[in-house]
């Protein structure tokens, strides 16, 4: 075999390590789940708003899947033909909502707002929801109440001030970036408890309890996380 005849088969040789290569990390990142791509977008969602850009809802989710303990029993899949939304304690008439009526039976408004997890990550999204104030009124919320108890179908529960939820019109979401919220994503309501940290944030809310106990202590506060979860 002739010198030229070497080289040209050591070059052969180089450009078919080099296509197998190709095709080995193109096999690999086509089987990669949407949510590891954060720029992917879904069909109808929104990138920003009012000039603020927002977090892709695929960037949320590989946040989501980076630190899966921000849910304590996984992924809730609750079936949309019996949930209902009950609003008890102190209240003169205790309610439960279907999904439905909660949606299409008042006013939705649109906010940005920031979730900051205490793990370090943050996410921007713009949220559309009910306020709590109108489905409060509904209720007759008894004079002496001054707490909010959230509870979630995963018994995951956390709570805020009755006053901070009035003075800053504090939702609970059912969609994000003009998308319908999905189980991974909280469905079917999110609470978008503006300048508190995340834990604050439940998801997948199943009751409102009107309280007079300004000491309860949800999920992780009972496990040693300040009451008060106010950004700083």
């Amino acid at each position: 075999m002739t010198q030229n005849q070497h080289i040209s088969k050591g070059l052969a040789i180089a450009l078919i390590a080099i296509l197998l290569g190709l095709i080995a990390v193109a096999v690999y990142f086509s089987q990669l789940p949407k949510s590891q791509s954060p720029s992917t977008l879904y069909p109808g969602e929104v990138t920003s708003f009012q000039g603020v850009n927002l977090t892709t809802v695929n960037g949320y989710i590989n946040y989501l899947n980076q630190h899966p303990d921000v849910a304590i029993a996984g992924t809730q899949h609750i079936d949309p033909a019996t949930y209902k939304l009950t609003i008890t304690g102190m209240v003169n008439n205790s309610t439960n909502y279907t999904y439905n009526e909660v949606v299409s039976g008042f006013n939705s408004t649109l906010q940005v707002a920031t979730l900051p997890c205490v793990e370090g990550w943050s996410v921007t999204l713009l949220w559309q929801g009910v306020p709590l104030t109108d489905l409060l009124n509904q209720t007759n919320v008894g004079p002496d109440a001054n707490t909010l108890i959230f509870i979630a179908s995963d018994g995951y529960s956390t709570s805020l001030p009755l006053d901070y939820v009035k003075q800053n019109n504090i939702m609970i979401a059912y969609k994000i970036n003009n998308l319908t919220l999905t189980p991974q994503t909280g469905w079917p309501f999110f609470l978008v408890a503006k300048n508190q940290y995340g834990y604050k944030w439940i998801e997948w809310i199943t009751e409102i309890n009107v309280s007079n106990n300004p000491n309860y202590l949800g999920y992780w506060e009972s496990r040693g996380y300040p009451n008060n979860a106010t950004l700083r």
